[in-house]
């Protein structure tokens, strides 16, 4: 499928913010929101690299940790839509901001375990899914002098189950 109405229209918005982004996101007709969740954490890891089993351990191949406000949605895409084309678009739309930079990205398999990612990672099962269809990318950007990493994971169960877990990190100074 090719232009998402829902998302497309959010990068002509004037500055837009990463939250107007993901709460205009969420209310198309096109998601339903599965979980939401605004908290403040310590030490938050942010995978930059694929998930591995080391020494009987599941890792990053790299990471980083953060501080700060973590802001996280998981949806449903529904009505024909594919998760791996709207987070192409929401990503595009991250991308036009200043300096906003991608910092990890992979696809499919090159990923690690889907079953790691929905369980261990971002602790919900939905998002299992195939590992030939899921897609996984960090942005680093700076909005208005405060630094943010946007990470988007999508992943396809079937055609009428694919999902999006998008988390925003405000990074405390």
């Amino acid at each position: 499928m090719g232009f998402i109405p829902f998302v497309g229209g959010m990068a002509n918005a004037a500055a837009p913010t990463f939250e107007m982004l993901l709460s205009q996101l969420g209310e198309s007709p096109h998601v339903k929101e599965v979980a939401f969740s605004e908290q403040q954490v310590v030490d938050h890891e942010v995978g930059l690299g694929a998930i591995q089993k080391v020494r009987g351990e599941w890792r990053f191949k790299d990471s980083e940790r953060l501080t700060g406000t973590l802001i996280s949605y998981t949806w449903q895409i529904v009505d024909g839509f594919t998760s791996a084309a709207v987070m192409d678009q929401l990503m595009g739309s991250v991308t036009k901001e200043k300096d906003a930079t991608v910092l990890f990205e992979c696809k499919g398999r090159a990923c690690g375990k889907g079953v790691q990612w929905a369980n261990r990672v971002f602790g919900e099962q939905v998002l299992y899914g195939r590992e030939d269809l899921q897609q996984y990318r960090v942005y680093g950007a700076l909005q208005a002098e405060k630094a943010y990493r946007v990470v988007g994971y999508s992943a396809a169960r079937t055609a009428d189950r694919q999902y999006l877990r998008v988390d925003l990190i405000r990074i405390d100074d």
